[in-house]
């Protein structure tokens, strides 16, 4: 028996691969199954000091993730002896990963694309895992697709049950039984009442926040004692009418020595444009994201502290200005250019390769494996989901050959 804890990215695929084996799956998802319209109402709090972008239930983060598939740490990977090549391979063909039509790319992307280009800057589509014959171009990708038009975890968890796999939600996992150093059951809580299941194989891929408590439970102390996350800000200024608000979101990207950026809109950089009588149809905005220094911690409580060191700060810098240069490009008002405050996404290292797991995704317990962007040994700057899910189809097929 196999045991899923979580059922994002690497939870998803994993649960697909083995069940169409005829391996026997039970899925645990902590939050639950939901429409992906409604993920918006499952976004999770951590302490003050922190606003961190993550989702507790079924597809986790997936579901209000842009469907962005960049190829992430190829060659660092390749330091710890991990090749994702035909992984990549596979999962770019399974979810249909291309580059969106022109049909799909709104006036604000292009005008974001055309100054990048006038720039100079590394720009391009971005690839993406969306049906455009299903979107509806509502502009609603972070809050969760209302046609289902992009791929999530969600999916595979479907087809997994489809072929076999029992999948129970609402259910936390806090701890991985073992016997003479192998793994044994795992212990839950469903209903305010703890319950065992026993097995003799189990994933965790409950994010970067989640896997970590169940392995410190577990016995591996270490687990989470460094974390690293995205940070990021929108940009935004004025344009009237762009309606920018209405399109598929980072449909663009610029990619930088130290940060990428990408068309995004935030319902929060209103209130920080200096400019009267601005509405959400008037806004033309830019993310701008980094990859930061592994400094900080998930705390006992599953509370994150973030140490910002001056290369976060100043690549975050760097980016902002680069973004400003490309909105005045774009034709917004320069004196209208405000920006959100820091906020970060993608939390992950805290169960790095080569730490607390070995190639294969193994930890010191044998037959407990970790497969979510914990497992990344540095951060990647870049969305990681398509490296989470390359990294999950290259450890089914080691369990599965196993």
């Amino acid at each position: 028996m196999v045991v899923i804890v979580g059922t994002g990215a690497g939870g998803g695929i994993l649960a697909r691969e083995l069940a169409k084996e005829n391996i026997p799956i039970i899925i645990i998802e902590k939050g639950p199954y939901i429409k992906s319209k409604d993920a918006f109402n499952y976004y999770d709090k951590y302490s003050e000091d922190v606003d961190l972008l993550t989702t507790t239930c079924i597809g986790g983060a997936t579901l209000v993730s842009m469907s962005n598939m960049v190829r992430a740490l190829d060659s660092e990977l390749h330091d710890y002896d991990v090749d994702l090549t035909e992984a990549y391979e596979y999962v770019e063909k399974l979810v249909g990963v291309h580059q969106l039509d022109d049909s799909h790319i709104g006036k604000g992307t292009q005008l974001f694309l055309d100054a990048g280009h006038e720039l100079g800057l590394e720009t391009l589509k971005m690839p993406k895992a969306i049906l455009e014959k299903e979107c509806i171009q509502c502009g609603m990708c972070a809050f969760g697709c209302p046609a289902d038009a992009k791929w999530s975890g969600k999916d595979f968890v479907d087809e997994a049950v489809e072929n076999g796999a029992t999948l129970i939600c609402e259910a936390e996992v806090t701890e991985v039984l073992k016997e003479n150093g192998k793994v044994c059951g795992v212990k839950l809580i469903k209903e305010d009442k703890e319950e065992i299941i026993e097995d003799d194989l189990v994933i965790l891929s409950a994010g970067a926040i989640g896997s970590t408590l169940i392995l410190r439970k577990s016995g591996i102390s270490e687990a989470g004692r460094e974390i690293f996350f995205d940070p990021f800000v929108s940009v935004g200024g004025y344009i009237k009418d762009i309606n920018f608000n209405t399109e598929v979101q980072m449909a663009g990207l610029v990619i930088g020595k130290n940060f990428v950026l990408s068309p995004h809109f935030s319902s929060f950089i209103k209130a920080n444009i200096p400019y009267g009588g601005v509405t959400d149809s008037d806004i033309l905005s830019i993310m701008v994201k980094t990859a930061d220094e592994c400094k900080g911690y998930v705390d006992d409580n599953g509370d994150v502290v973030k140490i910002n060191t001056i290369n976060d700060i100043r690549y975050l810098a760097e980016g902002t200005a680069t973004a400003g240069f490309i909105l005045e490009k774009a034709g917004v008002d320069p004196t209208t250019i405000g920006s959100t405050v820091y906020r970060g996404a993608h939390p992950g290292g805290t169960a790095p390769i080569g730490k607390i797991v070995d190639s294969n995704l193994q930890t010191e317990i044998s037959n407990l494996y970790v497969c979510d962007a914990s497992v990344l040994p540095i951060s990647p700057g870049k969305p990681p989901i398509l490296t989470i899910l390359a990294l999950a189809k290259r450890l089914a097929d080691y369990l599965i050959n196993k």
